[in-house]
């Protein structure tokens, strides 16, 4: 990697995006019910939701979310009417996410007004999940917090703790940021989880694997219980310029094989990781559906699973 990896505008990123989904401001883009290994040490069915609203406020390098948000404020009502949507055709469950694609507080994104329906639509999930930008962790989280029932958790987006990375990543924070963001959730009994990256761009993949590890480690010691590990995909337009440049390669499965079982095996906190398209790091036919299956078990069981055997080497972890 160069000592200083480049930096990009807003308006750079944004001018190499391909096309915006068509979404419906009063229907979540989607929803399901999903399986995951819970604080209780049980596999709980978990309703989680994509909620359609306004593009989140940073523009990051690698983010291929907004492609599913509106360009305008998200009406006042159509949040709840969301949920409304996605819960009277779920199956019952204890614990809630409700995703965004951007930051729950975020005002222009999820009108506060709309704060008190939603709470009252969620008041019987034991657990209520969100996602949010740790520069906009202020004493909104607290007011929200107050209206459940249940317990609150905020997911932050820590990314990589790497010192040259992480800036160049145009996420507008420091590890500082969220490492105060942690602390204030914590110290108002608010529990965490965060995103962390696999092999975001400037990292070959030995360092990725490196970095990612070390930034569970730092997660776990702000006490996050929960890590949930994205491989990084090309698709945003910004990632297949930076791989034309031969400064982003997607990560190889056993790369994200190897995340997961050192991850587990440090016994810290659950850990996951997204298998959102798993497919496309396949390198062998053969044996990229056993080893996908042996990924989903890992993140279900919290156990490392035997290794998946093939003759191109199979898994590596």
């Amino acid at each position: 990697m160069p000592p200083e990896p480049p930096r990009f505008t807003d308006a750079e990123i944004v001018a190499v995006r391909p096309e915006r989904a068509a979404v419906d401001p009063l229907l979540p883009y989607a929803f399901f019910s999903e399986p995951e290994h819970s604080a209780a040490g049980v596999i709980e069915p978990v309703s989680t939701l994509f909620l359609t609203n306004r593009e989140c406020l940073f523009r990051c390098l690698m983010c291929d979310l907004w492609q599913h948000t509106t360009t305008t404020d998200t009406p006042r009502g159509a949040i709840p009417a969301q949920i409304r949507h996605a819960l009277e055709r779920l199956p019952l469950a204890r614990h809630i996410k409700l995703y965004n694609n951007g930051n729950f507080f975020d005002r222009r994104a999820i009108p506060p007004d709309d704060h008190p329906a939603i709470a009252d639509l969620v008041r019987d999930f034991r657990t209520v999940i969100v996602e949010n930008h740790p520069k906009l962790c202020t004493e909104d989280c607290l007011r929200f917090r107050d209206r459940l029932n249940g317990e609150f958790e905020v997911a932050l987006g820590l990314e990589t703790i790497h010192p040259e990375v992480l800036p160049a990543l145009n996420k507008r924070m420091t590890v500082d940021d969220f490492d105060r963001a942690a602390g204030f959730l914590r110290s108002n009994g608010i529990e965490l989880r965060t995103f962390l990256l696999l092999k975001p761009p400037f990292l070959d993949e030995e360092a990725a694997v490196e970095w990612t590890l070390r930034s569970l480690d730092h997660a776990f010691d702000q006490s996050v219980r929960v890590c949930s590990i994205v491989p990084v995909r090309a698709g945003n337009g910004m990632m297949e310029e930076l791989q034309r440049q031969g400064q982003f390669a997607p990560p190889q499965l056993a790369s994200l094989e190897r995340v997961l079982s050192e991850g587990i095996a440090r016994r810290r906190g659950r850990v996951f990781v997204d298998l959102w398209d798993v497919e496309k790091f396949y390198s062998c036919p053969e044996c990229g559906p056993a080893r996908k299956a042996r990924l989903q078990a890992m993140n279900l069981t919290q156990q490392i699973q035997p290794a998946v055997a093939c003759g191109c080497g199979g898994s590596a972890a």
